[in-house]
């Protein structure tokens, strides 16, 4: 697949980090189902992972 242009660039970047959340945010319901983690650490967890995915998506949008 051939990706030319910032916009589809942009797009592909977006639909590929919406994966990684839900992904992310699955393994994270299966730990909370199987180990009983606190709901606190999960949204810890969630925070994180958002604030690294902002810090590494925000400069390829601009």
């Amino acid at each position: 697949m051939h990706i030319d242009g910032t916009i589809a660039m942009s797009q592909v970047t977006i639909a590929f980090t919406c994966l990684a959340l839900l992904l992310v945010a699955g393994l994270l319901i299966v730990m909370r189902l199987r180990h009983k983690y606190h709901p606190n650490l999960i949204g810890a967890l969630i925070g994180g992972i958002l604030c690294f995915v902002l810090l590494e998506f925000l400069p390829t949008l601009t």
